[in-house]
């Protein structure tokens, strides 16, 4: 019985819209801890948080779409390591209150690994 509602939630959307708003949240915290510890690495208010967030999540995908690489740091070893950090650096030209450096952006992706693995969720970068 139980299985059965789990498939008719998944079925009409709702479940989908919870893990959506789930991942950017989550996307969103993992974001806000890599800039808080990571030196030249800056995110001025909540909306560019929210936005850069929203801006990873879509480069990510469509590099996922376009080349089947996973821009994470531990998604293909050194390219998932250094497509992260250009994925960082590429962001500040999209967002608004969002700088970081290119050193910034190599240690950014260090961190966001190690915070990404331990945060749950499939928030991918």
């Amino acid at each position: 019985m139980e299985d059965n509602k789990s498939n008719v939630q998944t079925q009409s959307g709702t479940g989908t819209v919870g893990q959506v708003i789930w991942r950017f949240v989550a996307a969103a915290i993992v974001l806000a801890i890599t800039a808080f510890f990571t030196p030249g690495f800056t995110i001025n208010n909540i909306w560019s948080l929210a936005l850069a967030a929203i801006v990873l999540t879509i480069i990510d995908y469509l590099i996922v779409k376009f080349t089947g690489l996973n821009a994470s740091p531990f998604g293909k070893g050194f390219v998932g390591f250094v497509l992260s950090a250009v994925v960082l650096y590429v962001t500040q030209f999209f967002v608004a209150g969002y700088a970081i450096s290119w050193i910034a952006a190599i240690i950014g992706a260090i961190v966001y690994g190690v915070v990404d693995y331990f945060i749950p969720g499939d928030n991918k970068l």
